[in-house]
């Protein structure tokens, strides 16, 4: 195993970051135990979720893995919905181009990384929903947290180190196996265990240190995201070293095969509804919980349209039923326009099915307590929605018009800013003023929701919302062309 933390894309870190490096992997040690003598076999057992798509969940076992010849390993994490979001999607575009996709979740194990990755996304979590109840925590730690502590060189090396203590769960992959990771972590696990094919997918349009995992090929999904990391722009006070030729591409968004095969007719839909029809608004409740307050604001906004028919709302509450029953509590009206879908996955899909042969009226709640139902949820509704009000996060990328909400940490500004320069999203709407300006001028004149939707369509002509192939192609070639 090479050190990657002492020395990143050539450019040396400074002794008090080294030492800082290996400071924090003696305390993940200490904290939970050093396994990395440790044999981890793993096995493959069906995702009954995401069975259309052929997804294959690895789990621990006592016999050593047996994989199918065309695999793919999607190499993840849960944190908030976003990066299980991104692997979906590369599980279903490789399950188009004819490979068999293996999930990979490195914080789900009983291993010493596991539990390393599982304490830093608790840690997230709860400073997200703090950053959304503080506005002096918001302004002091968590925007400059995000936007540039996340941003420097000398960030990446104590993860570089951590890393470490998460390769051995991936002892039983072939070297040459293609493999992409949706997060940091599992793309530089990889590259400490020795695999030779591994991408490493960055979600975020904005260039950080946080992201680079030496040793993989690097996709990012726009212009600005390539130029940063390229130049590794104002990832440190003096001039750096780029990033090497092959080691970086822009393959465009990265969205799920479903999406983009069936996108020219959906969106021929949203343009029919934009004339004076019915509209349907989708609202997703992030994986960290967090916008509580906006939330409610603007449900209490639309429920004068909801009464009277000019639009529906679905919400996906993915798997916090706790925002539901409170905003079911706190809006004296929400309980009469309500129709729930909890924990019923195979009912809930029959009612997507129907929907367009469908009369709809008032709010339908969505909830399933499975992550994968959770997150999948929102895919299933967005090819019947004609708006997704969403963070500028990964949903940021999506081919449907958006209106773009309160980003929660600094880094997913930058989503906001992409969408609205290339056309299929808004600026973003940062408090409940703007938000029901926006909705009511897309209400009052169809020129906006027709305008985003062909943008949408000349985006795909120009192969924007495939960047999930690309990555594929990319990770069983094992380099750049």
């Amino acid at each position: 195993m090479s050190d990657k933390s002492s020395v990143i894309f050539g450019n040396p870190m400074p002794k008090s970051t080294i030492k800082k490096a290996n400071k924090s992997k003696k305390k993940f040690i200490k904290e939970f135990g050093d396994d990395s003598n440790k044999v981890y076999h793993l096995k493959a057992v069906p995702n009954e979720t995401l069975d259309f798509i052929g997804v294959q969940n690895l789990v621990l076992s006592d016999e050593p893995l047996k994989l199918d010849d065309k695999a793919f390993i999607v190499g993840n994490i849960r944190m908030g919905f976003g990066h299980y979001r991104i692997s979906i999607a590369m599980a279903s575009c490789a399950k188009a181009l004819g490979y068999t996709p293996y999930w990979f979740d490195l914080a789900s194990f009983d291993a010493t990384g596991s539990k390393v990755i599982r304490k830093q996304n608790d840690m997230y979590s709860v400073a997200s929903r703090i950053s959304q109840k503080s506005k002096l925590f918001n302004k002091l730690v968590w925007e400059p947290l995000n936007s540039e502590g996340f941003k420097k060189i000398t960030y990446n090396a104590p993860d570089q180190k951590n890393a470490e203590l998460m390769a051995p769960l991936c002892h039983d992959f072939p070297k040459d196996v293609p493999y992409v990771g949706t997060h940091v972590w599992p793309s530089q696990a990889a590259v400490h265990a020795g695999l030779t094919h591994v991408v490493n997918a960055i979600p975020d349009n904005w260039p950080m240190g946080l992201h680079l995992s030496e040793g993989a090929i690097h996709t990012v999904q726009t212009p600005f995201a390539f130029l940063g990391y390229k130049k590794l722009n104002g990832f440190a006070k003096t001039e750096l070293k780029h990033m090497p030729k092959g080691t970086l591409k822009n393959v465009g968004h990265y969205i799920d095969h479903e999406l983009v095969a069936n996108l020219k007719e959906d969106t021929a839909k949203r343009l029919e509804r934009a004339k004076g029809k019915q509209l349907r608004f989708l609202m997703t409740v992030g994986g960290a919980g967090a916008q509580y307050n906006l939330f409610k604001d603007m449900i209490s906004f639309l429920i004068p349209y909801l009464k009277e028919g000019r639009i529906v709302l679905f919400i996906n509450f993915g798997d916090h039923q706790n925002v539901y029953e409170k905003l079911n509590k706190e809006i004296k009206e929400y309980d009469s326009l309500n129709t729930k879908f909890f924990d019923e996955y195979a009912e809930f899909k029959k009612f997507v099915a129907g929907i367009d042969n469908s009369e709809l009226h008032g709010i339908y709640s969505v909830y399933h307590k499975d992550i994968f139902e959770a997150v999948y949820s929102t895919n299933l509704l967005m090819r019947f929605s004609d708006l997704l009000i969403t963070k500028p996060s990964e949903l940021a990328f999506y081919p449907i018009p958006k209106l773009m909400i309160q980003r929660v940490g600094g880094h997913e500004a930058y989503g906001a800013i992409h969408a609205s320069e290339i056309g299929d999203g808004t600026w973003e709407c940062r408090d409940i003023e703007a938000i029901s300006s926006m909705i009511k001028l897309m209400l009052e004149d169809d020129d906006v929701l027709t305008e985003l939707n062909n943008n949408i369509l000349r985006l795909n002509e120009n192969h924007t919302y495939d960047g999930g192939y690309e990555v594929v192609k990319l990770a069983v070639a094992g380099k750049i062309d």
